[in-house]
């Protein structure tokens, strides 16, 4: 569809138009996009913190079943010395009482070595489990948080989801005004920018983008809107501010 060929200051008064609805719906994108990465990142931590307990909880089982593996070899080392002892009874020889003595002697090392292994393994358990219940509380903290930034998020969506459509819709109804001539380097300049701006106003005397000083005569012709002037620093298309005046 044709567009109505319009003057230099009715072109400058749409495009001034355009960037104040534009930047509302910035305002808006970043007001939600912040809370969106914050949401994610969280999520990504209590993934991160519950694999961590898991692993941590996996740690202690196995050092639980050392332990009692540990502790069988024990009531099992106790028994057959027992049952040496006994045997002690009945020898017929030194030969056979030495042998029986050695059987006993190394039941006790075995006992000895496995109750060692048991305080190695009691000791890694006690380490593990603060570290468990550090990570427990912390991932409790975080799920708190968490909530939280959802509930937050949720607020906004809903605060301004009328709005932002709305604003789309007016986007939409105020670049039909424009030609696309001057709505391309319009749209370039704004992704040049983190803010947005592509049109803003000569204020004390400099761009209201870039706050460098307008040359006197680039400011007459710029309160003349005979013309589209553009910032020679930053390339933002300049106006007046009496172009905001109904």
């Amino acid at each position: 569809m044709a567009v109505k060929e319009l003057t230099v200051e009715e072109k400058l008064k749409a495009l001034y138009e355009l960037q104040k609805i534009d930047s509302k719906i910035d305002e808006i994108q970043v007001l939600k996009g912040e809370l969106p990465m914050e949401v994610q990142d969280l999520e990504d931590e209590l993934i991160g913190l519950q694999t961590r307990i898991d692993k941590i909880k996996s740690s202690i089982d196995e050092y639980n079943a050392e332990i009692a593996k540990y502790r069988n070899i024990q009531k099992e080392a106790e028994i057959l010395i027992l049952k040496y002892e006994k045997q002690q009874d009945n020898v017929k020889n030194n030969r056979e009482y030495e042998a029986l003595m050695k059987e006993i002697e190394l039941q006790r090392l075995e006992i000895q070595l496995a109750s060692k292994k048991t305080r190695g393994s009691e000791a890694l358990i006690a380490e593990k489990e603060t570290v468990y219940q550090e990570a427990k509380e912390r991932l409790e903290v975080k799920s708190k948080a968490l909530e939280d930034k959802k509930v937050e998020l949720e607020k906004i969506i809903k605060d301004t989801d009328k709005e932002e459509k709305d604003l789309i819709k007016r986007t939409e109804k105020a670049r039909k005004k424009i030609e696309d001539r001057l709505l391309k380097p319009y749209d370039k300049t704004r992704k040049n920018y983190r803010n947005g701006l592509a049109v803003v106003m000569v204020e004390r005397l400099s761009c209201g983008g870039c706050f460098n000083k307008v040359p006197p005569q680039l400011q007459i012709e710029v309160g003349q809107r005979k013309k589209i002037i553009v910032c020679e620093h930053c390339g933002r298309i300049l106006v007046d501010p009496e172009i905001d005046v109904k």
